[in-house]
């Protein structure tokens, strides 16, 4: 980072106090354990994929929580401690995931956290799309807009070599919209390093479209938090997206589908583990003097998430065949009322030639 940059990072987290940096670690953690537990459900099979964010809760965290209610959050699809930040009920993660939704969630109910994307890079043009509106409604389609709403989209190293990102980049740029791109850079697309990627660092790649970038340490909530706070404030101010590097990694499997160890080092693992944002955010509260009562409290509310989490699984019901017609369009549609009457019928006759 520059003096400047430096110099903006204090000053964003001036005001946070010793309550903030609880919060910070209470969710980072509570979140870790519900992810370890989904993993565990899933290898009982009350899932058919799990995707783990271990490793990125400090990026994760760090920047939903600089984010604003107002703000609109898109997600990719491990961004779990973002979710939990912004109150989304976990066990709608495991509903999608499950195959029982179309969906998850609400984002109107959700403090505007949006939907998981499983299709890499396509959610980005979603973000931009809704930040170009946010120009539009306030009659701007050019940039310079002050807004007091900004959009946050989250996405991978893997995503940035994506047709559908690079276009979001250049539509955001082209209309000046007030978003930031925070990339979470986790150092591998399933089996593909980023060096084979890119051989540069992938926050240049936004000068590119002529968009201010950074490149921060991800694994430090509280540079997460800095860094996304001063951008999402430049995005306000009619400055136009901007784009930041947050460098992590991805302790676990890209999924439960993935095997690491057929491709990865394990003096690299090693030494990003060490690096674990939890551990160091830990120790740095320990120096700050908050007590063991604390950590053992966090502890336990980890412990109680995933048991209530793995009971609520357990009782998940299966939808109705009839499910599958709801939402797909905001309002009533003549062909999925009418594949739904058919459906009906259809069961309907298996009764009949029981009876």
């Amino acid at each position: 980072m520059t003096n400047d940059h430096n110099e903006g990072y204090h000053q964003a987290i001036a005001h946070l106090t010793e309550a903030d940096f609880r919060e910070f670690y209470r969710s980072m953690a509570v979140v870790r354990r519900f992810d370890i537990e989904a993993g565990n459900l899933q290898r009982q099979g009350q899932m058919a994929l799990w995707v783990p964010s271990i490793g990125q809760e400090g990026a994760q965290v760090g920047s939903a929580s600089a984010s604003r209610p107002q703000d609109h959050i898109f997600p990719a699809y491990r961004e779990h401690s973002v979710a939990y930040v912004r109150g989304l009920d976990l066990i709608h993660i495991i509903r999608m995931l499950r195959g029982l939704t179309h969906g998850g969630w609400d984002p109107k109910t959700t403090n505007n956290f949006h939907l998981y994307a499983l299709v890499i890079g396509s959610h980005t043009l979603h973000a931009t799309g809704y930040a170009m509106g946010i120009g539009l409604d306030g009659g701007c389609s050019s940039g310079n807009l002050e807004t007091d709403e900004a959009v946050l989209v989250y996405f991978g190293d893997g995503a940035s070599s994506q047709g559908d990102t690079n276009e979001a980049l250049i539509f955001a740029q082209s209309y000046q919209t007030p978003q930031v791109f925070f990339l979470q850079n986790n150092q591998w697309a399933i089996s593909v390093p980023v060096r084979v990627q890119s051989r540069t660092p992938l926050f240049e790649r936004a000068a590119g479209f002529g968009m201010p970038s950074i490149q921060i340490d991800g694994n430090d909530v509280l540079m997460s938090y800095a860094a996304t706070r001063m951008m999402m404030d430049q995005a306000r101010s009619g400055q136009g997206p901007q784009f930041i590097e947050a460098m992590t990694y991805r302790i676990g499997a890209h999924t439960t589908s993935d095997d690491p160890t057929k491709y990865r080092d394990n003096d690299e693992l090693e030494y990003w583990q060490a690096r674990d944002p939890i551990d160091r955010f830990r120790l740095f509260l320990e120096g700050l003097g908050v007590e063991q009562g604390f950590f053992d409290a966090v502890a336990t509310e980890g412990e109680d998430l995933a048991s209530d989490i793995r009971k609520r699984t357990l009782a998940l019901g299966k939808p109705g065949p009839a499910e599958m017609f709801a939402h797909v369009f905001s309002d009533d549609h003549p062909v999925m009322r009418e594949q739904s009457e058919r459906l009906e019928k259809y069961l309907a006759s298996f009764e009949q030639e029981v009876s």
